[in-house]
């Protein structure tokens, strides 16, 4: 009986781990500012049709003591003189299968204009992403917080 009873619960914890693993990014979530810790931007992540996920501002956070910038006019091309809000900061980002990473992607920072590598890690409860921007090297970068909002 006690066997019975540790295979079933074992079985009941991969299944519940396996789903958790199956969660998607796809969803509505609050970027959180890495040096302020005040919410900045409303991202929403969505999956595309080859498999990968893009990430576009849909509202900008009012802070206090700080006036939005409307046009991302330090961005690379295609970005130069496009609107922020609307903007798809976040693309090419692949799930690495049996783990609740995502590789291979790039973020564009709209205020610095500049183009990063990015990886995401979706928590085991599937409310927060921790968003890793780096050029060329991982270790080298910095963390972002991502709390789901849907």
């Amino acid at each position: 009986m006690k066997l019975n009873l540790k295979l079933g619960l074992l079985l009941l914890g991969a299944a519940i781990s396996g789903s958790v693993l199956a969660q998607d990014l796809s969803g509505t979530w609050q970027q959180i500012d890495d040096k302020t810790g005040s919410p900045k931007a409303v991202i929403a992540i969505s999956k595309e049709s080859n498999g990968t996920y893009t990430g576009q501002i849909v509202k900008i956070t009012p802070r206090p003591g700080y006036t939005p910038r409307e046009i991302c006019n330090k961005c690379p091309a295609p970005y130069t003189n496009k609107p922020i809000l609307g903007m798809e900061l976040l693309k090419g980002l692949k799930h690495v299968e049996g783990t609740n990473n995502y590789e291979h992607g790039r973020v564009i920072d709209p205020l610095a204009g500049k183009i990063y590598d990015a990886k995401m890690k979706l928590s085991a409860s599937g409310k927060r992403l921790t968003l890793r921007a780096y050029m060329g090297v991982s270790a080298l970068g910095r963390n972002q917080t991502w709390i789901r909002i849907d």
